[in-house]
């Protein structure tokens, strides 16, 4: 048996199922079928309506896509507005942010003070389970471990498969607190286990909350700023949510649309963020900064840069993609709100420092790669940098090793995958099921003893 899926056989048989899955890219366009949920234009296809969050980055003019700066607004509220309030009481924003998205108000102090003190209190995890379910089965991505881990946590909770509202956000909740000490516990593992280096487990610290309790369980002598840690917490502000038809979002969704337990539609929200089209994008910028940096001499030099940007349009160089990682978005198209924010945050935190360069040589390629697009490719759609041109080099700033970017923004987003789980709870009420046009032409079936001579 084993000799049939192996070696030249296996070629053989891939090759085969290549040339049976061929479509034809015309049946596309005959049979109006819309890839990727997106209209000719670009735009989505409107699949659900929320009360959650607006991405609103162009308008409809006459029917042309008019492209105007790029607003995010969680509940009502622009994410402009929540983050300034946040720095000018020069405070922490991310638990009241959370608070906001699963309950749909601002809370009152007394009802944030509340909820962030609840988050803390639910990090621990069930006895037992960093060693049977980490220690024991370490993996080499933190995201494959994320999505394992809140999947085997349905086997400790006594009321998985309630279906009522109130246990549904008590999950959410408790999945909100543990998602960082699962992080942090299985990047420590696969530090040891993979990496030959040291493990450092710490006990959590209870008064911390989320952005400083992520910095003192990655680092050895559990010490951060208070700068560094309202960095982090900014960015996890920003991640939180971002509309129902992300990927992930999406797909949280989906399968929450089919009746299953919340552990199994968050782990799949997790997997799917892994996708380098969607949450692993960010360290896919990362990859090509640091490839710029090997190849252009002169970081400096616009000339040099554009010359490098040009041969990784034209798939010359870096992973041969053709992609300038961090640019462009679906939805936004003269800027991404979340990007703004973070560039400005991050140029703060850079100014004066070494990385001050690394991030003045992204600050030229989001500059030069719309024009240089137009060039290359004769395309002068409107193109801006999305949030994953910054947040890479915003975790390098804090030493956040590059293996946890992806796991960062899952911490911060199943805020976000929770409150449109609720939603689609209570509004729902229907299983999401698109169509597919079915193409295959029916075929006589052939007796086993006479295949011998098909292909």
């Amino acid at each position: 048996m084993s000799s049939i899926i192996s070696g030249a056989n296996i070629k053989d048989l891939c090759r085969e199922l290549s040339e049976n899955s061929a479509i034809e890219q015309k049946l596309y366009e005959k049979y109006h079928v819309k890839r990727g949920l997106r209209n000719s234009d670009g735009t989505g296809v409107v699949a659900g309506i929320t009360n959650i969050c607006n991405v609103h980055g162009y308008l409809i003019n006459e029917g042309e896509v008019e492209p105007i700066p790029g607003q995010l607004i969680y509940r009502g509220y622009n994410i402009n507005d929540i983050v300034n309030n946040v720095e000018e009481e020069d405070r922490y924003g991310f638990e009241e942010t959370v608070f906001l998205l699963l309950f749909g108000h601002l809370p009152s102090k007394k009802e944030l003070d509340g909820f962030s003190t609840y988050i803390s209190l639910k990090r621990d995890l069930p006895a037992g389970f960093v060693e049977d379910m980490i220690l024991k089965a370490p993996s080499k991505n933190i995201m494959n471990k994320l999505a394992r881990s809140v999947l085997a946590l349905y086997s400790y909770d006594e009321e998985c498969e309630s279906k009522g509202l109130e246990n549904e956000m008590l999950t959410a909740v408790s999945l909100i607190a543990k998602l960082p000490v699962i992080m942090a516990n299985a990047y420590q593992v696969k530090k040891r286990v993979f990496d030959n280096g040291t493990m450092f487990m710490h006990p959590i610290n209870y008064e911390e909350n989320t952005a400083q309790c992520i910095l003192s369980l990655l680092r050895p002598d559990r010490q951060y700023t208070k700068e560094e840690a309202q960095m982090l917490d900014r960015l996890l502000m920003l991640q939180a949510e971002h509309g129902g038809g992300n990927n992930s979002t999406f797909t949280c969704r989906v399968l929450t649309s089919s009746g299953t337990d919340p552990y199994s539609a968050y782990s799949s929200a997790i997997c799917s963020l892994k996708g380098s089209r969607h949450g692993g994008a960010n360290i896919q910028v990362i990859n090509m900064l640091d490839n710029f940096k090997a190849n252009i001499k002169n970081w400096e030099d616009e000339g040099e840069v554009a010359d490098y940007m040009r041969r990784t349009i034209r798939k010359e160089t870096n992973d041969k993609s053709g992609l300038i990682y961090g640019m462009g978005h679906a939805v936004y198209t003269i800027s991404d709100p979340r990007a703004v924010i973070l560039k400005k945050k991050a140029f703060e935190l850079a100014k004066g420092k070494e990385i001050e360069a690394e991030f003045r040589l992204l600050e030229t390629i989001e500059r030069l790669t719309p024009e240089i697009f137009k060039e290359v490719k004769g395309n002068s759609k409107a193109m801006c940098a999305n949030v994953d041109m910054y947040s890479g080099l915003v975790y390098r700033m804090l030493d956040i090793p590059d293996e946890l970017f992806t796991p960062l923004f899952a911490v911060a987003r199943i805020a976000g995958w929770a409150a449109h789980r609720m939603e689609e709870i209570i509004t729902g009420n229907r299983i999401i099921r698109p169509a597919y046009k079915a193409i295959a032409k029916e075929l006589d079936y052939i007796n086993l003893k006479n295949r011998n001579n098909i292909g």
